[in-house]
């Protein structure tokens, strides 16, 4: 389905990745991706809170060994960072089967991070229960998005 084309859904909670405003019960949209008010990708929801997790991994592994910094601290920062990328990437793709593969990515860039924060939980690298909790909902979130694109056709 193109951006101009009618689309409807029907969001049950807000873990649709949309600006809050935009998600009601039931919600509409005809013509332009900007009459939701989703003009970029800076819009979504689930870019902004994986932007904000990204700079959290960063600062947590500033604390972790410095032995691990060319393996788990590299393989985390990358992941997280994957995460919001794929995000902005597919969304300026322009088409909503390249939008739903880079969301797909991103939530296999999430449970990437999710596993390495356990992990380093496990080893006693810092206070990652918080952060295991956001990439959990991060992941439901990135995931209903997918779904309510998976209805969408090009």
């Amino acid at each position: 389905m193109r951006n101009s084309s009618l689309v409807k859904c029907v969001c049950a909670e807000n873990v649709t990745g949309l600006k809050h405003g935009t998600e009601a019960k039931d919600w509409e949209v005809r013509g332009e991706r900007s009459e939701v008010g989703i003009k970029s990708y800076e819009d979504l929801e689930v870019y902004q809170e994986a932007y904000r997790l990204v700079l959290e991994v960063y600062q947590l592994t500033k604390g972790f060994p410095k032995e691990e910094k060319y393996e788990l601290i590299s393989q985390l920062k990358r992941a997280a960072l994957s995460v919001v990328l794929n995000i902005a990437e597919g969304y300026g793709r322009g088409s909503a089967a390249e939008f739903k593969h880079f969301l797909r990515n991103s939530l296999g860039s999430s449970n990437e991070v999710l596993v390495l924060l356990k992990l380093a939980k496990d080893m006693g690298f810092g206070e990652t229960e918080r952060l295991i909790h956001d990439y959990e909902l991060l992941g439901k979130r990135i995931y209903r998005l997918k779904e309510i694109w998976e209805k969408k056709r090009d």
